[in-house]
Formats: structure tokens, C-alpha cells, sequence
């Protein structure tokens, strides 16, 4: 095959280059990565050119490693976690159809895991790597008493606790974030990546940069005259966008 396209996504500057530079020593001829800083650039990357390959950091602000590996997975690709928590790279990657790299990579394991992958990129794509992504999920899914049950927000004047099961939406506006029930809105200080930490990922998915929306109160999903993608709620006016980056999730509902 042609030289595979190649992603590197990793927050943290230094490990970002060193890990680029030990790439280009591991896998000589190999054409220059997409470099990106988080899940949202890389996403977004994925979505104008899907790579063959992915090296990812499990965990990054915003959205995480394994929100990017289901895009990777579901274009065909490969992907390689990166990881400085040994607990995620023991088990779970025991059936081998995704590779993971220990933080600080170094360049002899680096080497291993190039061998297979120029292995795995001559054969014909399998469903292993959609279930390893999605095993790995469920053990670093947020145990029960992690998880949010209330939310305390201002409405006016007053302050109102929303139980988590009446929540259709988290919506970042300037330096608030709105709360959506089907009785209103309410506005708390908390940062939307760090609501996601407490969120059930089966339950609430990031759609934008800027929105978390409860899954089972989804009606549809549809490009606008803009061709924007925006979904709306069942019973609500309310119409919501949808970055072509998470556009990923819908495909096959």
C-alpha cells in the first residue's frame, strides 16, 4: 500500500514532539503526521482526512482518546494508545487488535508496535478493534459513586437542584454553562470537560465542542440550508449543532 497518513494527538507539548520525532527514527519514509493538540482538533482532522493510522493519548481534556479512536475505527483505521496509567494497558488490550505505548514512550517499544501495525495495515479491517475501543470504555467508565446525580444552578435569583435524570442538555454559553430540562434552563460555573468526567457516556454524548446532549432524547440529526449539521430533541422547539467531527456517533443508528 502507499505510505499510511499518519495522526499524533497529544496535549502535552514535549511528549507531543518526542513522540513525532522517535516516529520519524522507528519508521523511516514515513510522511510528516497530522499533529494535534487535543480530541477536538483531532476529530476534526479525521473528519476532512481519515489517517490509517492514530497515536493517541487515552486521556485529553475535552474529549478523550477513546471518543477519537471510535472515529478512527469506524473510517478503518488503526489506532495506538499512548498512556501513563498502567492499570488501562494491561488487560484491556489483551486481545491485541489495539497496540498501546507506556508513557514515557521509548523508542524500542515504539519500534514493536510499528512492526505490527505495517502487519495489521496489509490485512482486511475486522470488527476486533470496535470491541477493544469499546472494552477499554467500559473500564474506564466513571464508577457509581463518581458519577453526577445533582446538579446545584442558578436560576434568577434562587438557587434549584436538578437531578441528573431530568437533564436533555449541557450547553457552554461564554463563561456558563446551561442546564436544559424540559421544565427550563439554569446556568452553573462548571466547565463542560469537567461535567463530562461525571457523566455516563452511555447516557450523555458530546456532539459539539460546546454541547453534551442526553442520547435517548435525540429525535434526529440533519444537515440545515448552511449544510450545518443540528439535531433536535423529541418535544422540544430546540435545535442544537452538531460538528462534523462527532458526526461519527450517528452513523449506523
Amino acid at each position: 500500500m502507499d505510505a499510511p497518513r499518519i495522526l499524533v494527538a497529544e496535549d502535552e507539548a514535549p511528549q507531543r514532539r518526542a513522540l513525532v520525532a522517535m516516529l520519524a527514527e522507528a519508521w523511516p519514509g514515513l510522511p510528516a503526521p497530522i499533529v494535534c493538540e487535543d480530541g477536538i482538533a483531532a476529530l476534526q482532522a479525521i473528519a476532512a482526512q481519515p489517517p490509517d493510522v492514530a497515536f493517541l493519548d487515552i486521556r485529553m481534556p475535552g474529549v478523550s482518546g477513546l471518543d477519537v479512536a471510535r472515529a478512527v475505527v469506524a473510517a478503518g483505521g488503526q489506532v495506538v494508545f499512548t498512556t501513563a496509567y498502567d492499570e488501562y494497558a494491561v488487560n484491556a488490550f489483551e486481545a491485541g487488535a489495539i497496540d498501546y505505548l507506556l508513557k514515557p514512550v521509548q523508542p524500542a517499544r515504539l519500534a514493536q508496535a510499528v512492526e505490527r501495525l505495517r502487519e495489521r495495515l496489509e490485512q482486511a479491517p475486522d470488527e476486533g478493534r470496535v470491541r477493544a475501543v469499546e472494552a477499554l470504555e467500559a473500564r474506564m467508565r466513571p464508577s457509581a459513586d463518581r458519577l453526577v446525580r445533582w446538579i446545584t444552578a442558578s436560576v434568577g435569583d434562587s438557587i434549584r437542584m436538578i437531578g441528573i435524570d431530568e437533564v436533555l442538555y449541557f450547553q457552554a454559553q461564554d463563561k456558563y454553562v446551561c442546564v436544559a430540562t424540559s421544565e427550563g434552563e439554569a446556568m452553573i460555573r462548571t466547565p463542560l470537560k469537567d461535567l463530562l468526567v461525571g457523566l455516563d457516556p452511555d447516557v450523555f454524548w458530546q456532539v459539539h465542542r460546546g454541547v453534551v446532549v442526553r442520547v435517548a432524547a435525540i429525535d434526529r440529526v440533519r444537515k440545515d440550508e448552511l449544510g450545518k449539521w443540528r439535531l433536535s430533541l423529541r418535544g422540544q422547539e430546540t435545535s442544537l449543532p452538531v460538528s462534523a467531527a462527532f458526526v461519527h456517533r450517528f452513523r449506523g443508528m
